[in-house]
């Protein structure tokens, strides 16, 4: 596979020349945001501020954030969706694959004056004016880093705090093969600011709330495996309905976690976990150790992702959505 191409020097010149200019500056990121996607666009953002430049940001709907990311430094840059301005003279886009991601906000793409789309995904179209896109980042932060660089942003403890929980949550705390020698050195940089880098960690990893113990049970417990899926390397499924989230009182935000525990079988190489949104939808998260791209999967359902993680939208019974995942893993080459 040949590698991606660097981002241009001249684009990096016109994003920067963008920022720079614009009389309003609205920030989104896709919904139900995971770290990368709110840590990157929140350390934006507070960079963008120190500049002095009129920045604001929010996600699409559902309008709700837990946990660690409720706690993130650079909150108080967040409106609602129904109040974010409709006509932004930029829009800049963070960890979104497709159009579809930005949920209610995506119409804003028609109504800014210009757009700027950073992100990491392979699979992502440039849906953007200008599209700073680069599959070889292990996260968007990554790129947000470079950016704040290039604008002669300082970098605090608040924006490290932002970019280190996106950097942590989107290379699986430093453990997936995306991490290379360059992730922890930027991850140092980050710790040298001051942050409470282990207590950020525990709420990360290592805290949930009862309820969502209950939940995690129920998801595990109706766990099934495929050893021959995948030519073999196997997969691992799941899901979690409605009622779930109604009977043990948690929000769905909890089960964005989920995932990482389904990832664990020794036995696959890749785990799918269907999360119910509603009667016959269900929002479809795909995780791979390595050897098999879940981004082919993904886009092949309408969805996107990169090699280790991605996602789509299902819609049938679970049973219908789960075994379209197995029929497109038939497909997908594996890389051992």
């Amino acid at each position: 596979m040949t590698p991606p191409a660097p981002i241009a020097e001249a684009d990096w010149a016109a994003a920067l020349d963008r920022l720079r200019s614009a009389r309003s500056i609205l920030l989104t990121c896709h919904l139900n945001p995971d770290g990368d996607a709110l840590g990157s666009m929140l350390g934006a953002g507070l960079g963008l501020a120190q500049l002095g430049l009129p920045v604001q940001a929010s996600f699409p709907s559902p309008f709700e954030l837990t946990g660690v990311l409720a706690e993130l430094p650079g909150r108080e840059l967040l409106v609602p969706p129904g109040e974010a301005p409709r006509a932004p003279d930029l829009l800049v886009s963070f960890d979104a694959s497709s159009v579809e991601r930005l949920g209610d906000l995506a119409d804003r793409l028609g109504t800014a004056g210009h757009t700027l789309v950073f992100d990491h995904h392979a699979s992502n179209p440039g849906f953007g004016e200008l599209n700073l896109v680069d599959p070889s980042a292990a996260a968007t932060a990554v790129l947000v880093d470079e950016l704040l660089r290039r604008l002669g942003v300082r970098l605090t403890a608040p924006i490290a705090e932002c970019l280190y929980v996106a950097l942590s949550t989107d290379t699986g705390s430093f453990a997936f093969a995306a991490t290379t020698q360059a992730v922890h050195e930027l991850a140092g940089r980050l710790v040298a600011t001051g942050i409470p880098h282990a207590e950020l960690s525990r709420k990360l990893y290592h805290t949930r709330p009862f309820g969502a113990l209950r939940l995690l049970a129920d998801v595990l417990g109706r766990a099934r495996l495929d050893p021959g899926a995948a030519s073999g390397a196997g997969l691992v499924a799941s899901h979690a309905t409605l009622d779930d989230l109604a009977r043990h009182g948690q929000p769905p935000q909890v089960l964005e976690t989920l995932i990482g525990d389904l990832r664990t079988a020794q036995e696959a190489e890749v785990a799918c976990l269907a999360k119910q949104a509603a009667a016959e939808e269900w929002v479809v998260s795909l995780r791979s150790k390595g050897a098999v791209d879940v981004s082919r999967v993904a886009v092949a359902l309408g969805g996107g992702g990169h090699r280790f993680a991605a996602g789509f939208t299902g819609h049938g019974s679970v049973d219908e959505v789960l075994a379209s995942v197995t029929a497109a893993l038939a497909d997908c080459p594996l890389d051992r």
